[in-house]
């Protein structure tokens, strides 16, 4: 079992950085690809930025790709995204999320959630 927190959104202008935390607590964290989720108000619920569980592969959404990093501390139990650029568009719910594959990250049924933090962007 695993649980996760997210910290670290707010409100920006366009062009500025945000850097989220996700905490994650639990058993064998280690064993873990992690995501992080976004989710706009009236839209579906996207991937946009994965990573495997030793951190040495990444995978990114093609409307991030460039602009944000995800990363993550294994010791820290720990997972972040950098993000940069941000634009209007980029706003949204960001969620934290873990599952033994990379297959069921992609499926948006990942074994478990954070709560969310919200990122605004004002033009």
């Amino acid at each position: 079992q695993v649980q996760l927190v997210e910290s670290g959104g707010g409100l920006v202008q366009a062009g500025d950085s945000l850097r989220l935390s996700c905490a994650a607590s639990g058993r064998t964290v280690s064993d873990y690809w992690m995501a992080w989720f976004r989710q706009a108000l009236g839209k579906e619920r996207e991937i946009v930025a994965a990573i495997s569980r030793s951190g040495i592969t990444t995978n990114y959404a093609d409307s991030v790709n460039g602009r944000f990093t995800i990363s993550r501390d294994n010791a820290k139990n720990a997972v972040y995204l950098q993000m940069n650029s941000l634009k209007p568009e980029d706003t949204a719910v960001y969620y934290c999320a873990a599952d033994r594959t990379f297959r069921d990250l992609l499926s948006r049924a990942p074994d478990y959630w954070g709560q969310g933090t919200q990122v605004t962007v004002s033009s």
